[in-house]
């Protein structure tokens, strides 16, 4: 606990780490505002809601016969079976909620991730630029514990941002949207609706989000403690982070060994909307594929920085 203490002042020491949670409170607001003036109309009743859900199945069904691919057909399955659900037991869909906004803001943990891998990639890599590395090694502290504590007050770090984005999208969701009629959150399990208590389901919805900044950032982590640049772990953590997807979507196209690609894994959300990114995937399969990625980051990051000569 001394050790993670003591990276956690560092860390705080920073004024980049002060700028990017001010940032990040900034980007919550600014997000309350700007949907706030935006779905102004949305508050407004419908009583006609019944009529629209029915016509938007009708027109689903026929889009059904001539869209391509699975992944759109299975999304348009889902659709028409939550419509059919809210007209079977009268829930009309709520205007935009504090749920809703919570919702929306899932997409700023891709911002905590941009934060979180700076904070890796310069934890081991700052040390031997700035030559503190040699008092830390001085100490009666074998190094696996002095890499175990910076690990941990990054994953430390990244849960503080992920719960103050949790929070405040909560707290400004409430103050500018409301609570609504708080009805259920209807998923789509196994082709038929379940209905899920709303924040339980953020709780969940925030955390399988999080695992591709987990994974990202135990990357960078291991670029900085094997490679000393934080510079390339932040460059290189950063491209994958943005264009991973991508580059897997357009691999996937052609080749089934994409399947075993970090990027094809990383994002979960897929499994609980009825969708695999490549056929024959399975929420076992990239969860153990997960499993093997992140031992390996791990193996990698000690075995370098455990054997490596200080002096050198």
């Amino acid at each position: 606990m001394g050790l993670i203490i003591n990276e956690w002042v560092k860390i705080f020491k920073r004024k980049a780490t002060i700028i990017m949670l001010g940032l990040l409170v900034l980007l919550v607001l600014g997000g309350a505002i700007t949907l706030n003036i935006f779905n102004k109309d949305d508050a407004k009743p419908n009583s006609n809601w019944k009529t629209e859900l029915k016509a938007e199945n009708k027109q689903l069904e026929e889009d059904m016969k001539s869209v391509p691919g699975d992944s759109a057909k299975n999304y348009m399955k889902k659709s028409i079976a939550e419509n059919d659900y809210r007209i079977e037991h009268n829930l009309p869909e709520d205007h935009y909620t504090v749920w809703s906004f919570m919702d929306d803001m899932q997409g700023v943990i891709s911002l905590v991730a941009l934060f979180t891998i700076i904070i890796a990639a310069g934890i081991v890599a700052n040390e031997f630029s700035w030559g503190t590395i040699k008092l830390l090694m001085i100490r009666p502290i074998s190094r696996v514990k002095i890499l175990m504590s910076k690990y941990a007050a990054v994953i430390v770090y990244a849960l503080l941002n992920l719960v103050v984005l949790f929070v405040l999208s909560l707290i400004f969701g409430a103050i500018f949207f409301g609570f609504g009629d708080t009805s259920p959150y209807l998923a789509y399990t196994d082709g038929h609706i379940v209905e899920r208590n709303q924040i339980m389901h953020l709780i969940g919805a925030y955390g399988i989000s999080s695992i591709s900044m987990l994974m990202y950032t135990t990357m960078a982590f291991m670029i900085s403690a094997a490679f000393r640049n934080s510079s390339l772990a932040i460059g290189v953590s950063i491209f994958l982070l943005l264009s991973g997807a991508s580059i897997t979507n357009l691999l996937a196209m052609k080749f089934d060994w994409a399947k075993y690609l970090l990027f094809a894994n990383v994002d979960l959300t897929p499994y609980f909307d009825g969708n695999a990114l490549i056929d024959g995937m399975t929420l076992s399969f990239s969860l153990v594929m997960l499993l093997i990625y992140f031992i390996i980051f791990h193996v990698v990051a000690f075995l370098t920085f455990v054997k490596r000569d200080i002096a050198a």
